[in-house]
C-alpha cells in the first residue's frame, strides 16, 4: 500500500475569462446556408451559460461563437470549461486569435462525443497547436479572440452549451526521466529491482495470488504509459493499474485479462497522477517474476497509431507495417468504375477491403522454425497486362515464393475483394509450409496519412475466426475459398497474432473481444511441398451488399472476368506508341482506371483516402482527361451531380462530400464548373445539356461578376494597383493556406470561366451573352494591368503566383496555358522567363545542385506547359 502523499503546493486559482453571465460579447459565426442562434440558460451553478442551437440544413460548414478577448499567457497552463450538449458527433474546435486576426492556435477533437450534463473540460498548453497563420511564432504567448467552433463531421442539427471559461496557471512541465520508487506486498528487501532499469536484475514475489506494487513518482507527473517485462512462466496474466494523485484516492484506468506474459505494453493515454498501482490478481504459478517496470512518456500512446509504434519497436522488424517504422509504404487501388468503396493492397502484399478498415497480410512459417514477413524477403509489383487495376506482390525467399494477386469484381451494389495466394517451394529439398493470413487492426493506408480518414490503426473489438468466415465487429469481413487448417483470435493483451506465429504456441481461442480495439487474428493453411511445387488458396473480403460463397468459386476465372471488363472499360481509345512508348501507354491506362475506380457512384475524387471528396478543382481537370479517354458518361454523370450543389447566391463550393457543400472560399471553383460544363458540350455537342445546365452557368457567372466588382474600387487601387479588378483572396492555392492571397491561379480559373460562360450564352442564344463578353474582356485587361503591376512592384522577370508575394510557382502558372488558353496574350519575355527558370531549378535538382525539397505530383502539369 502506497504511502499518503503530504499535500503539494496549492495552484494558483483559475481566473475566470468568462462566466458566461452576458451574452453580448459574443457573437454567432456561420458559414454559408447554416442557421445557429444563441440564448441564454441556467449554468452549471446556478448563474447563467449560453446555448448554441444550430442547424447545418445538409450543407458543409461551421458554426460557432466568438469574442474578443485579450490574453497573456504563462509558461503553462491550462483553460477550463463547462460543456454540456444534445448534439451530433460533429467536431468541437477550441480557437485562439491572435490581433491580426491570421494566426489561429486551436484544439480541435472530431466526431466530439457532447456530454448530456455539464461536464468539466480542459485544454493544457502543449494541447493547443498553431492552426494555421503567417506568423512565425510556435508558441502561443497571447491572443486577441476566443472562438468555439462546430464543424460539421456528420452535419445534422443540435445544441451546444458553454459555461464559465477559466484559464489557471500551472507549473513547468517537468521532462525529466520518470524514477519512481517501488513497494511492494512481498519480497521488499528487492523491490527497488522493480523499476531500476536495468535488464539483469529481477525481482521474484512470495507466494501470494493476490498482490499490490505501487510506483511513487513522488510528485504528480505526465506520463503516457508502461511497459512491465515479466520473468518466462511467472507473469500475471490479470491484474488493475489505478491511478492516484494522494496515495488515498484510487482510479481504475487498465484492467489486463489473459495476459500473455513477456513483455506487457500498456496504453494510459495523457495520465497524471503521482502514483501507479498494479494489483495483481493471479498467473500460472504460485507467484510473480518481474525484470522490470517502465513509465512511458507522453508520446508513447499519444494517439493509438504512436502507442502501435511503441509497440512496434519492441518487436522484430516485419511484426506490424513498415509505415509504424518510419519507412515510407506504397500501396496501389483495387475497385469498380462508379464503386461505392474502394480497396487497397499494399507493397509489401497486405489487403484493405475499404476506406479504414482493418487489413490481412501474409506471413510465411518454414518447417515449423523460421517466421517470414515483408521484412525477410525481396518484393516486386505488378500489374496484369501491365497496366489493369489487378495487382500482384511476389516474395522472393530463397525457401519460399509467395504471390497475392488482388482485384474487386460485382457491382457497385454489390462487390467483393478476392484475394488469391500463390505459394512456391523455390528450393532444391521439401519444405513444411505454414501459410498465415493475418486479420489485423490496422489500414494499409499508412499512419502518416491524416487528412479526412487518420490511416494506421482500425479497431477491432470483436473478432471470430473460424473455417467458414471471419466477423469482425460482428460482421462477417472475410469467406476463405478453401477451408484453412487452423484459426485463431487473440487479444492484444494475449499478444498479438505474430508473436504467437513466431512462437509457435498458437491460441485455442477463435472468438475474442478486446476493450483496446486490437484483436487479432488469422487463418492457417499448412503444406508439404516438393521442390517447384505450389498451392493456392483465395479469400474473399465483400465490399458492398450480401455474399454467400459459392461452392463451385473460382478465383482464377473471377480474375479473367474482370480482366476482361476492364479492357473493355481501358482500351476504348486505341494508342499507337512506338515500343519505348509502352510504358506510357500503360500508365495512361491505368491512370484512367484508378479515375474510375475513385468515383464513388457520380462523385470523381481526387482520391479514396484523405482525399475522398469532390472537388470541383480536380473533377474539372479529371472530367478532361475522361473525356479524352472517350468517357463522357462519367463526366455528364458527375457535372449532373455536382452542379445541384451549388449555393443559393451561385457560389460554387470547392467540394463536396456526404456532408454536404463545403462553404470554405476558393475562388478558382466558380470558373471550373463552367468549363467543366462547356468540355462536355464541346466533345459531345450536347446542346440539350448544355440548357440544362444554364441555369448553374449563369449563377456561377453572377456570384464572380460580385467578387471582381467587390476588388474593382479605386480604394483597392490605392491599396495595391495588383488587387484591382481580381477575385477576391482565397486558399484554393495550398501554398496559400497559411494566409489567403489574390491568387492568379484563381483568377485564370476565372478567366476561363468568363470565356466558356460566354461561349455557352452564345451558343445557345441568350440575352446575357453581350454582357458576359463585355465582362470577360474586361476582367482580362485588369488580369493583364494586375500581372505588369505585381511584377513591377516586385521587381522581377517572370509570371508570379499571387499578387502579394510575387512568389515564383511556374506549376500554378500552367494553368494560364491549359486550360486557360491565354499563352498568345501573356506578356513577353515575362512567360518565357518563368518557365527558363522552373527548367533551370529543374536541372539543379535533378544534379543534386538545389534541395529537392518538394513531393507533389503537381509538377506534371510542368511537362505538358514544354511539350506546348
Amino acid at each position: 500500500m502506497a504511502a499518503p502523499a503530504a499535500a503539494p503546493a496549492p495552484l494558483p486559482a483559475p481566473k475566470v475569462l468568462d462566466s458566461f453571465d452576458d451574452m453580448a460579447p459574443w457573437k454567432l459565426v456561420v458559414s454559408d446556408q447554416v442557421s445557429g442562434s444563441l440564448r441564454s440558460v441556467v449554468g452549471s451553478g446556478g448563474g447563467r451559460a449560453l446555448c448554441l442551437d444550430y442547424d447545418f440544413h445538409d450543407v458543409s460548414g461551421y458554426v460557432g461563437i466568438r469574442r474578443e478577448l485579450g490574453i497573456e499567457y504563462p509558461a503553462n497552463y491550462q483553460f477550463g470549461l463547462q460543456l454540456r450538449g444534445d448534439s451530433p458527433a460533429n467536431d468541437l474546435q477550441f480557437k485562439l486569435i491572435d490581433a491580426s486576426g491570421d494566426n489561429v492556435w486551436w484544439v480541435n477533437r472530431p466526431g466530439y462525443v457532447f456530454p448530456k450534463a455539464w461536464s468539466t473540460v480542459q485544454y493544457r498548453a502543449r494541447q493547443i497547436d498553431k492552426a494555421w497563420g503567417p506568423g512565425k511564432e510556435t508558441t502561443l504567448s497571447r491572443s486577441a479572440a476566443v472562438e468555439f467552433t462546430i464543424y460539421s463531421k456528420v452535419g445534422g442539427k443540435g445544441t451546444v452549451c458553454f459555461d464559465r471559461l477559466t484559464l489557471q496557471g500551472l507549473p513547468p512541465m517537468d521532462t525529466s526521466a520518470l524514477t519512481p520508487s517501488v513497494i511492494a506486498d512481498t519480497a521488499t528487501a528487492l523491490q527497488s529491482r522493480i523499476a531500476d532499469g536495468k535488464p539483469d536484475t529481477v525481482w521474484i514475489s512470495g507466494g501470494v495470488a493476490d498482490q499490490t506494487i505501487s510506483l511513487d513518482l513522488h510528485k504528480v507527473r505526465e506520463f503516457g504509459g508502461a511497459v512491465i517485462q515479466w520473468l518466462p512462466g511467472l507473469e500475471a496474466t490479470r491484474y488493475v493499474v489505478r491511478t492516484s494523485q494522494d496515495g488515498r484516492s484510487w482510479k481504475e484506468v487498465r484492467e489486463v485479462v489473459g495476459g500473455g506474459g513477456d513483455r506487457d505494453w500498456l496504453a494510459l493515454p495523457d495520465t497524471e497522477a503521482r502514483y501507479l498501482r498494479f494489483d495483481l490478481k493471479g498467473g500460472p504459478s504460485w507467484r510473480y517474476g518481474i525484470r522490470d517496470i517502465s513509465l512511458k512518456p507522453l508520446d508513447f500512446a499519444a494517439t493509438p497509431n504512436d502507442f502501435i509504434r511503441s509497440v512496434g519497436a519492441d518487436l522484430p522488424r516485419g511484426s506490424v507495417p513498415r509505415g509504424f517504422s518510419g519507412e515510407q509504404p506504397y500501396w496501389t487501388l483495387l475497385g469498380l468504375d462508379g464503386g461505392r468503396e474502394q480497396a487497397l493492397i499494399g507493397e509489401d502484399g497486405a489487403l484493405e477491403v475499404a476506406k479504414a478498415s482493418f487489413s490481412v497480410e501474409p506471413f510465411v512459417v518454414v518447417d515449423g522454425k523460421k517466421l517470414l514477413s515483408w521484412a525477410d524477403v525481396a518484393s516486386t509489383q505488378s500489374l496484369q497486362d501491365d497496366y489493369l487495376p489487378i495487382a500482384s506482390v511476389d516474395w522472393r525467399h530463397d525457401k519460399a515464393a509467395l504471390t497475392v494477386t488482388g482485384f474487386v469484381q460485382g457491382t457497385p451494389d454489390k462487390a467483393q475483394l478476392v484475394g488469391r495466394y500463390t505459394l512456391r517451394n523455390p528450393d532444391k529439398v521439401a519444405h513444411q509450409y505454414t501459410l498465415a493470413l493475418a486479420v489485423r487492426p490496422w489500414q494499409v493506408n499508412p499512419p502518416t496519412q491524416f487528412l479526412n480518414t487518420v490511416g494506421g490503426f482500425s479497431r477491432i473489438d470483436n473478432l471470430s475466426v473460424d473455417a467458414t468466415d471471419v466477423e469482425v465487429n460482428g460482421t462477417a469481413r472475410l469467406y476463405p475459398a478453401q477451408a484453412p487448417d487452423a484459426t485463431f483470435a487473440t487479444t492484444f493483451d494475449g499478444k498479438l497474432e505474430v508473436v504467437h506465429l513466431a512462437s509457435g504456441k498458437l491460441p485455442a481461442t477463435t472468438e475474442v473481444r478486446d476493450p483496446t480495439g486490437l484483436a487479432s487474428g488469422a487463418l492457417l493453411y499448412r503444406w508439404t511441398l516438393e521442390p517447384g511445387q505450389s498451392r493456392e488458396i483465395a479469400v474473399v473480403l465483400p465490399q458492398t451488399g450480401a455474399w454467400t460463397m459459392p461452392s463451385d468459386f473460382d478465383a482464377a476465372k473471377a480474375q479473367q472476368a474482370v480482366a476482361s471488363m476492364w479492357r473493355t472499360k481501358l482500351d476504348q481509345v486505341t494508342l499507337q506508341v512506338p515500343a519505348a512508348g509502352k510504358p506510357l501507354a500503360d500508365t495512361l491506362r491505368t491512370a484512367l482506371a484508378h479515375m474510375l475506380i475513385s468515383r464513388i457512384g457520380p462523385s470523381i475524387q481526387p482520391g479514396t483516402r484523405s482525399y475522398s471528396r469532390s472537388w470541383i478543382r480536380d473533377g474539372a481537370m479529371i472530367s478532361e482527361g475522361l473525356l479524352r479517354m472517350g468517357r463522357s458518361d462519367a463526366v455528364r454523370e458527375y457535372v449532373s451531380w455536382y452542379a445541384p450543389h451549388q449555393f443559393e447566391n451561385g457560389k460554387v463550393p470547392c467540394c463536396v462530400d456526404p456532408r454536404g457543400s463545403d462553404p470554405v472560399p476558393e475562388n478558382d471553383s466558380h470558373g471550373e464548373l463552367i468549363f467543366n460544363i462547356a468540355e462536355y458540350w464541346r466533345y459531345t455537342g450536347d446542346n440539350a445539356f448544355l440548357e440544362q445546365m444554364w441555369p448553374h452557368v449563369q449563377g456561377a457567372y453572377g456570384y464572380m461578376e460580385r467578387l471582381r466588382l467587390s476588388e474593382r474600387t479605386e480604394e483597392n487601387r490605392a491599396r495595391n494597383p495588383a488587387f484591382y479588378g481580381m477575385m477576391p483572396v482565397s486558399i484554393s492555392h495550398e501554398g496559400y493556406s497559411a494566409k489567403p492571397m489574390h491568387s492568379y491561379w484563381d483568377n485564370f480559373w476565372a478567366l476561363r470561366g468568363y470565356k466558356d460562360a460566354a461561349v455557352i450564352a452564345g451558343t445557345l442564344g441568350k440575352v446575357d451573352a453581350l454582357q458576359i463578353s463585355e465582362s470577360r474582356d474586361q476582367f482580362r485587361d485588369d488580369l493583364q494591368a494586375s500581372l505588369h503591376a505585381a511584377m513591377q512592384l516586385h521587381k522581377i522577370d517572370y509570371l508570379p503566383g499571387a499578387a502579394e508575394l510575387g512568389d515564383f510557382d511556374a506549376t500554378s502558372t500552367t494553368i494560364a496555358l491549359a486550360p486557360g488558353g491565354e499563352q498568345g496574350r501573356l506578356p513577353q519575355p515575362y512567360l518565357d522567363n518563368t518557365f527558363e527558370r522552373y527548367w533551370k531549378q529543374f536541372e539543379e535538382r535533378r544534379d543534386g545542385k538545389r534541395e529537392w525539397k518538394d513531393y507533389t505530383p503537381y509538377e506534371w502539369r510542368n511537362v505538358a506547359a514544354f511539350v506546348r
